[in-house]
């Protein structure tokens, strides 16, 4: 398959090539002929071989681990797509690291997810593409526009063909009750709220569960899995009410810190995640699932190029 448009180029940094190869193949392109290089002293270099004058150009970039690495990569990328005269530089972020830095929670903190935006706009972006964006806000953190990609219908997709039975749809906070009834309803299963409180950064005390989880399979959503404290918490937590088996899942496998160990060592059948950031080999576990988002960015990529709606990718 080849995409008809020449002016369509795909570029990507050295996030997730993977995911990058993937969606460029989806959409029939060649991704495009850039290096990223780093000197001795850190400081990092992008070379692009070959044209964009008036390209619509997608740069494919999850700023995840290093973050600030794979930040400063797609600014000087989209620095030099500007000076080379791309037509349109659109910033497609699987992961959009700094997202939990979205309000002041205490005085005198930074809004980082903000800065990282006013960064990418400064640079040169025309566009963003992004995956489930921590808090819905961040969205309005730009003034360009901004499309929001959705990985629950993903997920979704992956429980109905397991055929599970009694499900409980279960949000490990408040906060995340949204995103629960979301994949509740995709699903036709209730949801369930894990009531904590949260003592320090990484650190979740699970308090009580609110609705009925006995006796059913429950499903535990997150957007994010981190140091996987607050789900396997949650997992142990479900058992104990009468939950009679746990799964778990979240778009964004960070997996940081104890996060293996304590993923390896907890009660859950299985942890369902997304490829928006590369899970290295050693972190790849018997009972984790890893489902790829590439066709899904990549239609998204083509209907932004075509001037379709995104929105309708998800009706």
């Amino acid at each position: 398959m080849s995409y008809r448009d020449s002016k369509l180029k795909v570029f990507s940094g050295n996030s997730n090539r993977a995911l990058a190869e993937e969606i460029a193949r989806h959409i029939g392109v060649s991704l495009g002929d850039a290096e990223i290089s780093t000197f001795s002293d850190g400081e990092i270099q992008v070379r692009l071989n070959e044209s964009v004058r008036g390209a619509d150009v997608f740069v494919i970039q999850s700023t995840s681990y290093p973050v600030n690495d794979h930040l400063m990569e797609m600014l000087v990328m989209i620095d030099a797509l500007k000076r080379a005269s791309a037509g349109r530089i659109n910033v497609v972020m699987p992961y959009y690291g700094y997202a939990r830095q979205d309000r002041k929670a205490r005085a005198r903190d930074p809004i980082t997810a903000k800065l990282v935006a006013n960064l990418i706009e400064t640079a040169g972006a025309d566009r963003v593409i992004a995956m489930d964006l921590h808090a819905m806000q961040i969205q309005g953190f730009f003034d360009i526009p901004v499309d929001h990609l959705l990985g629950i219908p993903i997920l979704a997709a992956y429980f109905r063909e397991k055929g599970l039975d009694d499900v409980v749809v279960v949000s490990p906070d408040h906060g995340g009750v949204t995103r629960a009834r979301r994949l509740a309803d995709r699903l036709g299963a209730p949801i369930a709220i894990i009531d904590k409180r949260r003592p320090e950064p990484n650190v979740a005390q699970v308090m009580n569960i609110v609705g009925q989880v006995e006796g059913r399979t429950a499903i535990l959503i997150d957007d994010i899995i981190d140091t996987a404290g607050t789900i396997t918490l949650g997992a142990e937590a479900l058992l104990k009410a009468g939950a009679k088996a746990v799964y778990a899942s979240g778009t964004h496998a960070v997996l940081s810190g104890p996060a293996i160990e304590r993923l390896r060592s907890s009660p859950i059948r299985e942890i369902v995640v997304t490829n928006t950031i590369h899970v290295p080999e050693e972190k790849r576990l018997s009972n984790l699932v890893i489902l790829s988002v590439a066709p899904l960015i990549a239609e998204a990529i083509v209907r932004v190029h075509e001037q379709l709606s995104v929105s309708r990718l998800f009706d």
